[in-house]
């Protein structure tokens, strides 16, 4: 698969000048279209993401790019390449290019020109998923207990007991995130509203400012979440 063109890579694996922009070339006469390569880019991200802000931060790029210089057409053209890319489906990738008139010299969506010279570039994470990507837990596989560290402490998995149903749940936290922002996650997840969880372990009540990593709880070990049911009507009261 001929025409591809070895990409310089930053220290953090970022492909350089990916951050998604448009400039017009010096010299576009000696810019010469290759085919778009055949194969998956293999970056890692600095601080490892979820395949949900991975999709948010792709979709934050693509919304805003067209606001700030070039044609809109190009940059939707460009989109639905990188899907079909992504894909696997390179036909489909480069007849979009075709049809957009849209050259890539290095063979990568990083770096493209519409027919008028103007130079569009398209960040790494738009085109592919980094190598440490962080699954997110389904609840059917048996998570790790820790990963390795980011910017927000360290991710650990505490295992929480509902006093209301007596049923054993687990969440992903960062050992850095306070219980409040861990009692925000379990009302994401199970439904409970935050000012109805009270949390204990060890026999203490951990306060909303407490740190996870300054509760010392072990992995494995279980921490009770008594769930304040909200009153309910009372029927056929006696007379």
């Amino acid at each position: 698969m001929g025409g591809c063109i070895g990409l310089t890579r930053s220290r953090s694996g970022a492909i350089d000048d990916s951050s998604g922009s448009v400039s017009r070339p010096n010299s576009g006469s000696q810019r010469k279209n290759h085919p778009l390569c055949h194969e998956t880019i293999r970056w890692k991200s600095d601080v490892p993401l979820t395949e949900g802000q991975l999709r948010s931060k792709r979709d934050e790029f693509w919304d805003t790019a067209p606001a700030f210089e070039g044609r809109k057409e190009i940059w939707d053209a460009l989109r639905a390449a990188a899907v079909a890319a992504e894909a696997m489906d390179y036909e489909l990738a480069q007849a979009i290019l075709d049809g957009a008139s849209v050259s890539v010299p290095n063979g990568y969506l990083t770096e493209c020109y519409d027919e008028l010279g103007a130079r569009y570039q398209v960040p790494i994470y738009c085109l592919s998923y980094p190598i440490n990507i962080v699954k997110e837990d389904s609840g059917r596989d048996s998570p790790a207990e820790c990963s390795e560290p980011v910017d927000g402490g360290t991710e650990t998995v505490l295992k929480l007991r509902l006093s209301h149903s007596c049923l054993d749940v687990k969440i992903s936290v960062y050992t850095t995130d306070t219980i409040s922002i861990c009692k925000k996650k379990l009302q994401s997840q199970e439904g409970i509203e935050t000012s109805r969880q009270r949390w204990f372990y060890g026999g203490k009540l951990l306060g909303d400012k407490l740190h996870v990593e300054e509760a010392k709880i072990p992995p494995g070990y279980v921490v009770q979440v008594i769930v304040n049911m909200e009153s309910l009507p009372i029927l056929n009261k006696a007379s």
